[in-house]
């Protein structure tokens, strides 16, 4: 069994947990599966060009219409443009020519939000959505509490406000139910979320039929996350979702084709992408050392003890146990594709895999690939000395390091020198 993470340094667990395994998609595609499952919506279109957009806005007919930029990161509302600072990425329109101003502005510029960091995302399609009567802004949520073992759905009076802003300052105006997964929220705990919501009337019939639909599906398609924010209320005391934050769990992927076909790769980071397609488990961090490790555990706890050092993880990267010399090569082409490593770490324990198998693909990807940082190697486990008679042996220059501690030191130190 793996370690698990060391005592004393600052585990990168939840930052995987929210990271890894989980599919994203955009907006106007969670809104569609939102229709489909019996949750109200507004109507919307998508366009990728301006003169789409200012159609999209007379097709729906209305007086005023709204323009979201479409990307995998929250924060749109508040977030501006690289190109065009006093631009947001959601702007309220009140014509054709409005709209095809506004998109012709958010289409192929950097929208910067507090989730994507100072470099933005590029906006490839905006989503133009008719307006509505808002009477109350709410949110609402819903992921799976691993403490309890159930999804929770959570809501708030603190609609359009960022939950984790929420959470930290007034706990007290998030309120939570649990629900079973095959039952599903039952009416006695949406009533009693509309009387800490302070909601009435037949707003709670509405709200009664949007909460269990919802549920529903966040358990039918095995989503990871379902967020509305905001949820409003209509001044027709109409219960529905003005934004849609969906996430699926990869491992369900494979019963729901139809939602793989709406994974948009030009918002993924492509070294995960690339990692993905080798059957590489991996994510992309902001360190400058370099982890090739066997096994979830043994990633994290190296990850960990690099910190603990002094260092700077730049990736989480599991190539398994029963990782080939082709599978290690690419996995060396992704670490060492990322400008900011100075440093690699390879962390093996023999199980499975044997520590001979890594050895004979290092020395593969050291001819295939070249290193041309420092490589720190600590192996430990099934055949053991053979692994480490075979990179004695050969040319690949590297640095032998005999337990974990002594590993983190060396590749901490080497990154060091590097930088200097």
């Amino acid at each position: 069994m793996s370690p698990g993470p060391v005592a004393g340094a600052p585990s990168f667990f939840p930052l995987l947990l929210n990271h890894a395994g989980a599919m994203k998609i955009h907006e106007y595609q969670g809104k569609q599966i939102f229709r489909q499952s019996g949750v109200t919506v507004l109507d919307g279109h998508v366009a990728r060009t301006p003169d789409e957009a200012a159609d999209a806005f007379k097709k729906l007919g209305g007086p005023l219409a709204v323009v979201k930029a479409q990307i995998h990161a929250g924060g749109r509302g508040k977030g501006t443009f690289v190109e065009h600072p006093e631009q947001h990425g959601v702007q309220l329109v009140r014509s054709a020519e409005e709209v095809r101003e506004v998109a012709g502005r958010m289409l192929g510029s950097r929208l910067v939000t507090i989730q994507t960091g100072p470099e933005g995302k590029v906006v490839n399609q905006v989503f133009v959505e008719a307006g509505c009567d808002i009477a109350r802004e709410l949110y609402l949520g819903i992921v799976l509490d691993r403490d309890a073992s159930r999804p929770v759905l959570m809501c708030s009076s603190e609609g359009g406000v960022e939950i984790e802003q929420v959470a930290a300052e007034t706990p007290e105006k998030i309120f939570k139910e649990h629900f079973d997964p095959a039952q599903g929220i039952e009416s006695y705990q949406i009533r009693k979320l509309c009387q800490q919501l302070d909601i009435k009337g037949k707003t709670v019939r509405s709200a009664d039929k949007f909460m269990k639909s919802l549920c529903r599906m966040f358990v039918d398609l095995d989503c990871s996350l379902v967020e509305i924010n905001p949820l409003v209320i209509t001044g027709g005391d109409e219960i529905l979702a003005l934004d849609s934050k969906m996430t699926f769990d990869d491992n369900g992927l494979f019963r729901h084709p139809q939602l793989a076909e709406l994974r948009d790769l030009s918002e993924e980071e492509e070294s995960e992408v690339r990692a993905g397609a080798a059957g590489l488990s991996y994510v992309k961090l902001d360190g400058n050392i370099g982890c090739l490790v066997n096994g979830a555990g043994l990633a994290m706890s190296t990850m960990d003890i690099i910190k603990l050092h002094g260092g700077e993880p730049a990736n989480f990267l599991d190539v398994g146990g029963g990782a080939d010399v082709d599978q290690v090569t690419e996995a060396f082409r992704i670490l060492l594709g990322d400008p900011n490593t100075k440093a690699v770490l390879v962390n093996i324990f023999g199980g499975i895999m044997r520590c001979s198998t890594i050895a004979d693909a290092l020395v593969s990807a050291a001819r295939t690939v070249g290193f041309n940082v420092p490589l720190v190697v600590r192996l430990e486990g099934t055949e053991v000395k053979e692994g480490r008679r075979i990179l004695e042996e050969s040319d690949v220059d590297c640095i032998i390091a005999m337990d974990l501690a002594d590993a983190a030191q060396k590749v901490v130190d080497a990154a060091v020198a590097v930088s200097a």
